[in-house]
């Protein structure tokens, strides 16, 4: 039994988890363009890779200008709603991947109880 591809898909699920906070986080910022993470299939089919972060490249809405702006201001274009559900689906997948990692622990633990 290998961990390993549930240790990979754990990193890329922190990867989708930090690109939605950052995209929440600078739903404020005037011209931010929210990025995405596209995920592929590991090798051979198995487990699950970082494909790319891709940033949008459509404008966001435009809006009056805050303190210290001039004029019309683009938007962000980020949206809330597909953020968070990113969010979650990358808490799901971070926590699917840790279950058979926690469960390997145990069953090292059980054989090396059995062994001593």
């Amino acid at each position: 039994m290998s961990v390993y591809f549930n240790a990979d898909a754990m990193q890329v699920a922190s990867v989708g988890v930090a690109v939605a906070a950052n995209n929440i986080a600078n739903m404020n910022t005037g011209g931010f363009h929210s990025s995405s993470v596209h995920y592929m299939t590991g090798p051979d089919d198995r487990g699950v890779i970082l494909g790319e972060v891709r940033e949008n490249p459509h404008p966001g809405p435009l809006r009056s200008a805050w303190y210290g702006e001039t004029g019309p201001v683009e938007g962000s274009n980020t949206d809330i709603a597909r953020e968070m559900v990113n969010l979650i689906v990358g808490q799901h997948m971070y926590q699917a991947n840790a279950v058979p990692i926690t469960v390997y622990n145990e069953m090292i633990g059980v054989v090396v109880d059995i062994v001593a």
